[in-house]
């Protein structure tokens, strides 16, 4: 019997036997059904291995918004760099992706074969989700976010099994949701600890361009090739 409290998520099967997955998080306010349409711009070498599993966020009241309860992986205080984080949420969300990393263990997907992605608040919970899980995954893919931690703190949490995570790290130079300096910010954190880092700039706004999409897939399968 399955005791896991699954968050709700959408789940898009590859055409053959999935022998890997990502978790793909969204952002604040959407729902798993954002990221859906971008699978059909990756390399069918990819899709037709992988499953995707998008997960919807709890709603939770967004301070930042009013306190309006919306689809959230944590609150928001305020967009200041020195922001108070609400520690307790990402916390709580960390926890939810490590039972879907179970859950697709469970069905079969080893942990090294197991990817986690996320866009702007989503990958902020992509990338505390992935350095600190006790089993080497595959890779993080983490778009137009931010890691809310110190190098010491990325060192004192960090999991031995994923000190050698390789990251896909993208940002948009036109981003003012979440300001392009914090992307360089989080890229220069990472590297202090020597996280693999793969960094990626576009000239965009806050979201996702082809380019992008053409580098993750290549991104990708450079990973799945290695095994």
């Amino acid at each position: 019997m399955n005791t896991l409290n699954l968050l709700p998520s959408i789940t898009l099967e590859p055409n053959q036997h999935a022998t890997y997955c990502t978790i793909w998080m969204h952002g604040l306010g959407a729902d798993g059904n954002d990221f859906t349409p971008v699978i059909s711009e990756l390399n069918t070498a990819i899709t037709e291995k992988m499953r995707f599993v998008f997960p919807h966020a709890p709603i939770r009241p967004v301070t930042i918004n009013s306190g309006y309860p919306m689809r959230a992986w944590f609150d928001i205080y305020d967009l200041s760099l020195d922001s108070k984080v609400d520690q307790e949420g990402i916390q709580e969300s960390v926890h939810h992706i490590n039972q879907l990393i179970s859950h697709e263990i469970r069905k079969g997907i080893p942990a090294q074969h197991i990817f986690l992605a996320g866009f702007s608040q989503g990958s902020v919970i992509a990338l505390i989700a992935g350095l600190t899980h006790f089993q080497t995954l595959g890779g993080v893919i983490a778009l137009s976010g931010f890691l809310p931690m110190t190098n010491d703190a990325i060192l004192e949490l960090r999991s031995p099994a994923n000190q050698h995570l390789p990251i896909f790290l993208a940002h948009g130079q036109q981003d003012s949701t979440v300001p392009y300096p914090l992307g360089l910010m989080t890229k220069a954190l990472l590297e202090q600890v020597n996280q693999p880092v793969s960094w990626h700039a576009y000239p965009i706004p806050h979201s996702v361009c082809s380019e992008e999409m053409q580098d993750i897939s290549s991104w990708l399968m450079s990973k799945m090739e290695e095994e």
